[in-house]
C-alpha cells in the first residue's frame, strides 16, 4: 500500500453522512503513512428510478472497493439496506469489517458479527490494520512499547 496504490474502502451508508460514517474516515486520517480511497459516495443518491436505482448505485460503489466497513448503528436503523450491502459484498468477495457500536452502550447485532471477517473497536490502528488484512492480506506485526518512567531494563533508576 502506497500513496500511488491506496486501499479502496466502502463504508455502509444510507445516502447520508452519519456521525459514525464520518468518524470512520476521521480515524483513518489520523494514521501515519496509511493511504486509502473512500469509494462510498453518500452524495450520489439517484434522482430517479426508486429502490432499484438505489440498489444499482450501491452495487457499483461496493464493486469498486477492496473491503467494507459495516456500521452496526446503521444496521439498527435500516436493517434491510445493510443486509443488502452485505449480500453485495459477499457476492463480490469483498471482506467485511464490523466496528463495535461507538461508546459501548449498544450491543453488536449478531448477524453483523457472524457475517464479518473481523470485529474491531473504534481505534485508528485497529481499523487500519483490519483494512490491511482484509483488503490486501497484509499482516501487521506491530508491537506496543510501554515506557515506565523511573525504570530501565535493569530495574528502578536511583
Amino acid at each position: 500500500m502506497s500513496e500511488n496504490n491506496p486501499i479502496r474502502v466502502f463504508a455502509t451508508h444510507s445516502f447520508e453522512e452519519s456521525d459514525d460514517y464520518l468518524r470512520i474516515f476521521e480515524f483513518l486520517e489520523s494514521v501515519d503513512r496509511f493511504y486509502y480511497l473512500n469509494v462510498s459516495k453518500p452524495e450520489n443518491i439517484p434522482a430517479a428510478g426508486g429502490q432499484q436505482a438505489i440498489k444499482d448505485e450501491l452495487i457499483e460503489q461496493i464493486k469498486q472497493c477492496e473491503a467494507v466497513f459495516v456500521l452496526p448503528s446503521l444496521y439498527e436503523q435500516k436493517t434491510e439496506l445493510v443486509k443488502f450491502m452485505m449480500d453485495v459484498a459477499d457476492a463480490n468477495t469483498k471482506n467485511m469489517i464490523a466496528i463495535r457500536p461507538f461508546g459501548g452502550l449498544a450491543e453488536m447485532p449478531a448477524e453483523v458479527a457472524e457475517r464479518c471477517k473481523e470485529v474491531v473497536e473504534w481505534n485508528d490502528r485497529e481499523m487500519a490494520d483490519a483494512l490491511r488484512r482484509q483488503a490486501r492480506g497484509e499482516d501487521t506485526a506491530r508491537w506496543e512499547v510501554l515506557d515506565f518512567p523511573g525504570f530501565n531494563e535493569d530495574g528502578p533508576i536511583e
